[in-house]
């Protein structure tokens, strides 16, 4: 038999801690951005320039985790059958966290729960499959809860559906988890529905995590690959040996694969004796890709950060997604709704073909072995299909709110396969509802994330300071920098309307009012502080002076200790230990600080291990 049970999975796990009330202006610094598009071919280029997400609202920031691991449940759903555990956790975005065959995990499953800096709004959880969808990254509902309820199967086995609203794209995004009871292949039906009457910028990745370790290999049916590195170049290449091998990289890196006219779409990593994972898809979902960490001081610094306790080799990722790059957006038209499936399992191979030197033999191999599962995948489809929009059947977690507040907005139509029913709205949705009567009630001193769609129903509003600061805010976002800027200082003297006009004007006068207002609010005071530490240090200082104490606060007074003319004080600030848990992919301040207060001193020691994130390091 086929069981779909709830159970809870402990972990030590780290708080996420509360949402940053700060308007997310603009997005963090793009890891991805190509520099040489010029050279690139002209449907690569379009798609790359089209429908880049330039904030992550209406959703905030999630930067107040800490890494503090303890013991907790995590809500988890689990399908089995007598060949397959598939346990998945619907309050972190849907990742499929295990996956077990016959006893052999086949993914790589973090041991702990540590948010870590790189998603779309920061917090980003390593391990499992992850479903990215929206726009380049790691998605805003990574560490966000979905809701989830089963539906009875088109071979009467129940199907694990998960559904929510992915609120920067507003498209609604749908997993249905299908383990017939006699597969060895767990099946995840995907659909993204776009219910407006508006093309939308479309964006999808399953992203893998695999163990690595030096004779672990990556299959595909590719024989060229776009590379792309922290140089920021997207260079085509061809497939080698080597290439293949995760842990024969020495830097972090990418390779977007080019997939073969004749071939169906999978990609595999396998082990010495030719086992491993295996992911295939339906037609739709035809990119694929190889991302690896890389034998560096950096490499392994990040594997170590994003999971405590890690043991091995560590893990590589593969990867699927609907373009060819992660750099590209595709465009999804109006009322329009795109599926596929994908199929996750073991792969069984002989070892001396996994292993060839001949790349074609060892790709060809791959296919051979998977022949009954990719030559059955459309047929799986659409069986699947026939059950996309049947009714859940019981209701198994809670997702948020934002999917019955839109529909009450625009009146969508919506599978009644996904639906977004009023009893899930909360207070926090709740608060929204008068603005569709033209009023938004200033009761609550922190105002929510904008709901920039809604702009137009800000503008025609009652006003008063929080529907002045919502007006900017979705001025601001729709490119309107002036009207920004003046309904902010209509919205009178709060910290959130004087935080957003010391990001846009620079005037730090505004910065200093706003930290006034709400002294303890960290990510504030560290925005006003390193603004502040570009070109009015004295008021740097008197703003540090009040400065709650945090990791981050500590490091601005490195970098004060360094503008004024004191390493001395640097260096013991440094030498003391600064556990920054935000360091965001791609940066290193602490590197950069050590190196530079070394630099000051005239001496030269050696770059603690624990603060080399250097993404490029060998």
């Amino acid at each position: 038999m086929t069981i779909l049970s709830a159970q809870n999975l402990v972990l030590p796990a780290a708080s996420l801690g509360p949402e940053n009330p700060l308007a997310p202006l603009g997005t963090h610094r793009e890891a991805h951005e190509v520099v040489n598009l010029a050279e690139l071919p002209p449907d690569l280029r379009a798609n790359i320039e089209y429908g880049r997400l330039h904030s992550p609202l209406p959703c905030l920031n999630q930067d107040a985790y800490d890494r503090t691991l303890v013991e907790t449940p995590l809500p988890a759903l689990v399908l089995e059958n007598d060949h397959v555990r598939a346990t998945v956790l619907p309050s972190l975005g849907g990742l499929l966290y295990s996956l077990v065959h016959h006893g052999t995990e086949l993914l790589y499953s973090n041991p702990a729960f540590q948010p870590a800096n790189l998603a779309l709004r920061n917090a980003w959880f390593a391990g499992g499959v992850e479903w990215n969808v929206g726009s380049t990254g790691h998605w805003t509902g990574t560490c966000a809860p979905m809701h989830a309820a089963s539906v009875e199967g088109p071979d009467g086995t129940p199907v694990l559906r998960l559904w929510e609203l992915e609120r920067t794209r507003n498209l609604v995004t749908q997993l249905d988890f299908w383990l017939p009871e006699d597969s060895e292949f767990l099946y995840v039906g995907v659909r993204l529905q776009n219910p407006s009457d508006v093309e939308v910028p479309a964006y999808w990745w399953s992203n893998i995590a695999v163990p690595q370790s030096p004779d672990r290999r990556m299959l595909v049916p590719a024989d060229q690959a776009w590379q792309f590195g922290y140089g920021s170049r997207l260079d085509l290449v061809d497939v080698t040996t080597d290439l293949t091998y995760p842990m024969r990289h020495p830097r972090a890196i990418d390779y977007f694969f080019e997939p073969l006219a004749d071939e169906r779409p999978w990609i595999a990593s396998v082990d010495a004796d030719g086992d491993g994972l295996v992911q295939a898809s339906t037609e739709r979902l035809r990119g694929r890709k190889l991302f690896v960490w890389g034998q560096g001081d950096g490499g392994r610094r990040w594997q170590e950060w994003l999971a405590p306790g890690l043991s091995g080799d560590g893990y590589a990722e593969i990867q699927a997604g609907l373009a060819r790059t992660q750099m590209e957006h595709l465009k999804l038209p109006a009322a329009t709704s795109w599926t596929w499936l994908e199929a996750y399992g073991r792969l069984s191979m002989d070892a001396g073909v996994a292993h060839a030197q001949d790349w074609k033999t060892a790709r060809d191999g791959g296919a051979a072995a998977l022949a009954p599962l990719l030559e059955g995948l459309a047929a799986r489809e659409e069986a699947w299909l026939t059950v996309v929009d049947a009714a859940p059947v019981e209701r198994l977690a809670v997702g948020s709110g934002w999917g019955a507040l839109e529909s009450k907005r625009t009146g969508w139509t919506v599978s009644g396969g996904t639906p977004f029913s009023e009893d899930t709205l909360t207070a926090r949705e709740r608060a929204w509802l008068p603005l569709l009567d033209g009023q938004l009630p200033a009761e609550d001193d922190v105002p929510d994330g904008t709901l920039v769609a809604w702009r137009e129903l800000l503008e025609a509003a009652e006003d008063n300071w929080l529907v002045w600061y919502h007006r900017g805010v979705a001025r601001h976002y729709d490119g309107d920098v002036d009207g920004a800027v003046e309904a902010w200082r209509r919205s009178g003297d709060n910290a959130w309307a004087l935080r957003n006009l010391g990001v846009v004007t620079g005037e730090l006068d505004y910065y200093e009012r706003a930290v006034a207002l709400q002294p303890q609010l960290v990510p504030l005071v560290v925005e006003a502080v390193a603004a502040a530490l570009d070109s009015d240090v004295p008021r740097a200082e008197r703003m540090l002076a009040q400065a709650p104490d945090d990791p981050r606060i500590q490091l601005l007074r490195v970098r004060h200790a360094l503008a004024t003319g004191n390493p001395a004080k640097a260096h013991e600030l440094l030498a003391a230990g600064i556990q920054l848990a935000t360091v965001r992919e791609g940066a290193n301040p602490l590197t950069d600080y050590w190196l530079a207060t070394e630099a000051a001193l005239g001496t030269q020691r050696p770059v603690p291990p624990q603060y080399r994130f250097g993404m490029g390091e060998n």
